[in-house]
């Protein structure tokens, strides 16, 4: 099976010849069931990725079916490119997430940031590192447990959920509260997938209280203690080691951007903030379409920051979540350290104040 251009190309059989049958994405889609995802082999992925010759922007490409894609960003030059998620890379996306390797948005698809969540994870268990999947990575990680389990959606899942943000930072500083926009976006983050392969593996849900969905099969979460981090600019990570020396979690991070780069050196962490309000100050930080004055907007998983603010010495920056994360490591930030929300959640947990950050 070999994927491209929005088709899948299989070769079968029929009596003494071969066929080939092409599927398209709409149809692949309809292969993405617990049961390929949980028993999909590892060694079908590539051992490399080739990454496309300019930006794509992660929300309007075909890999998210064009369910409630957002407009284009304007830090894309191309235009969007089909994809077809893989139950393979599924399943090491899951994977990875477990053992701390963090790839992000699980979304089935290649990608720099799967990459480097298999070379973070090879740091992990003493392997070459060349973020390749190969026999020993393979060996490493590959287990018999599911990786696609069903759940129920609860009246709590629910309760963050408020309808359309708007983009606005004005109408947004009106709001109480910048929870999710619809269901499937409050379940896809809390289970740490792309809210539209959240949809394709559950065609026909409506995400009901009561229903029953297919979802990402989390572990419990990395513990233990971080002594030191590591905001890396040219990988776009952030990797949280022991006092040993030790790899204990990395995370792929959008770190700041050329025209809003982020801090160079030493700093340390002086605090973690859940559920951060956000102060919009156009004479500190940047223009936000009309807004000319300060703004206080409040917290949630769609603000600027996310749901967890990490402070840093280096006044007016921190490493914080986002509410795109899809785009995490794909687009510039006002030169602080963008994380998923779940990832700068479960970071923050790791975290005592006074731990040093290198920027490299």
């Amino acid at each position: 099976m070999r994927r491209g251009l929005g088709l899948l190309v299989l070769s079968t059989a029929l009596g003494t010849g071969t066929a080939t049958l092409v599927i398209t994405p709409t149809h692949a889609a309809s292969l993405l069931t617990p049961d390929t995802v949980n028993a999909a082999p590892l060694d079908a992925i590539s051992p490399t990725y080739a990454p496309p010759d300019s930006k794509i922007d992660p929300l309007t490409t075909g890999s998210t079916f064009n369910v409630g894609a957002a407009a284009p960003s304007t830090e894309f030059t191309t235009a969007a490119v089909s994809d077809t998620p893989s139950p393979s890379i599924v399943r090491l996306q899951v994977l990875l997430d477990r053992a701390g390797a963090s790839p992000g948005v699980i979304d089935g698809l290649d990608g720099g940031n799967l990459r480097h969540a298999i070379a973070a994870f090879e740091v992990m268990r003493g392997l070459p590192v060349d973020g390749k999947i190969g026999p020993q990575v393979i060996a490493a990680i590959d287990g018999d447990k599911q990786v696609i389990g069903s759940y129920v959606v609860t009246a709590d899942d629910l309760s963050t959920v408020v309808g359309a943000i708007p983009k606005d930072y004005a109408k947004m500083a009106e709001m109480k509260y910048l929870g999710y926009a619809r269901p499937s976006e409050a379940l896809a983050e809390r289970f740490h997938m792309d809210e539209d392969f959240l949809k394709a593996l559950n065609p026909g849900a409506t995400f009901a209280e009561g229903e029953t969905i297919f979802v990402a099969d989390l572990g419990p979460g990395k513990r233990g203690k971080a002594v030191r981090l590591e905001v890396d600019k040219a990988e776009g990570q952030v990797r949280a080691y022991t006092e040993d020396g030790s790899l204990l979690a990395a995370y792929p991070a959008t770190i700041g951007s050329e025209e809003n780069p982020s801090p160079s050196g030493t700093h340390t962490v002086r605090g973690v903030v859940s559920n951060p309000t956000y102060t919009y100050n156009p004479k500190l930080n940047f223009i936000q379409g009309n807004n000319d004055k300060v703004l206080t907007l409040p917290p949630g998983p769609n603000g600027p920051v996310g749901t967890v603010w990490i402070d840093l010495s280096e006044p007016s920056f921190g490493i914080h979540g986002t509410p795109e994360p899809a785009r995490i490591d794909k687009t510039g930030s006002h030169g602080c350290v963008r994380l998923t929300n779940w990832d700068a959640g479960e970071l923050g947990k790791l975290l005592r104040p006074g731990v040093p950050v290198q920027f490299l």
